[in-house]
């Protein structure tokens, strides 16, 4: 097994991952970015973004791989595709055991991000590529002049159900309220959707199909009336939860599983920084995620250049 020392790994190469390397390998230390899958993080599925500044509108591929070749200038040096066995924070020096290296490092920055929740019912594991997805960008084409559902009340789900309504005949938008939660020029652009259709204070209590989903079971959250509804698919956009599973407990979290940190991005262990998605943060854009990144990055040489000082 090939064995590498670094002054700062960063665990997960999305835009926060990517901030935090040019920001690290601009301050004159070792860089690595380790990702278990390829480069650039959710944006990369994102069919353009408008709210970054610079670009009034840019796919968000075409941004994370002009994050990429920024931090290339600098040579940080990147391993994708790295699935993690184990990871040590608590050591001298921290410890990244995957299956095909051990990465040794002064300082250990995660980024890994966060996934979509599920919605927990019958028939959502057994459909999951049959009708049931989480990402509306990577599969609207399949549900081109179909009928689906998007459940959820932020500006991801309505934003989703927009985007679907370019391929599909109808979308529906299911929300356990009676009001959306997404910033209100979102809402403004969904409510002038003719293909876009509200289903207000219902919960989606069961997944049905044969080969494919062919129907959802809805229950009325003020009533507790129990409805059918017949659609080809559906984009469960209920929130998510932090990539932390490797992490073992080792340090502070919230009680939703987000890493805690201080206002330099700093974890309750000396040399662990976490940003982006993955901490608890009351912003999760991708703007957000690079501010967090030059944060952490930079606080992380600090620590590196004391361990430095200490051995001389």
């Amino acid at each position: 097994m090939q064995t590498y020392e670094f002054d700062t790994v960063i665990l997960g190469g999305g835009p926060a991952g990517f901030s935090a390397g040019l920001y690290a390998a601009r301050g004159a230390v070792s860089t690595a970015i380790i990702d278990i899958s390829m480069l650039g993080g959710q944006p990369s599925n994102y069919l353009e973004l408008e709210n970054y500044p610079g670009f009034s509108k840019i796919g968000g591929f075409d941004l994370m791989e002009k994050f990429e070749e920024h931090a290339d200038m600098f040579g940080v040096q990147k391993f994708p595709m790295q699935e993690i066995e184990s990871v040590d924070l608590v050591s001298s020096p921290k410890v990244i055991k995957t299956k095909e290296a051990e990465f040794k490092a002064k300082t250990v920055i995660i980024a890994t991000g966060a996934k979509p929740m599920k919605l927990g019912v019958q028939g959502e594991a057994e459909y999951v590529g049959r009708g049931v997805s989480y990402c509306a960008v990577c599969d609207a084409s399949f549900y081109r002049d179909k009928v689906v559902a998007v459940v959820g009340g932020g500006n991801s789900a309505v934003e989703e159900a927009m985007y679907l309504t370019k391929f599909a005949s109808k979308v529906y938008l299911i929300h356990r309220r009676n009001e959306l939660r997404a910033d209100k020029i979102v809402q403004e652009r969904a409510f002038k959707n003719e293909k876009l259709e509200f289903i207000w204070d219902s919960v989606v209590k069961e997944i049905k199909g044969s080969d494919l989903v062919n129907s959802i079971v809805l229950q009325n959250t003020k009533t507790d009336e129990i409805s059918d509804l017949e659609i080809n698919g559906i984009f469960p956009y209920i929130g998510i939860t932090p990539n932390v599973d490797y992490i073992n407990g080792q340090i502070a979290q919230d009680k939703s599983g987000f890493i805690l940190t201080d206002e330099t991005m700093k974890t309750s262990i000396d040399g662990v920084y976490a940003i982006g998605d993955v901490r608890k943060t009351p912003l999760r854009q991708v703007i957000t995620a690079a501010s967090d990144g030059a944060i952490g990055a930079v606080y992380a040489v600090k620590y590196v250049e004391s361990l430095e000082e200490v051995t001389v």
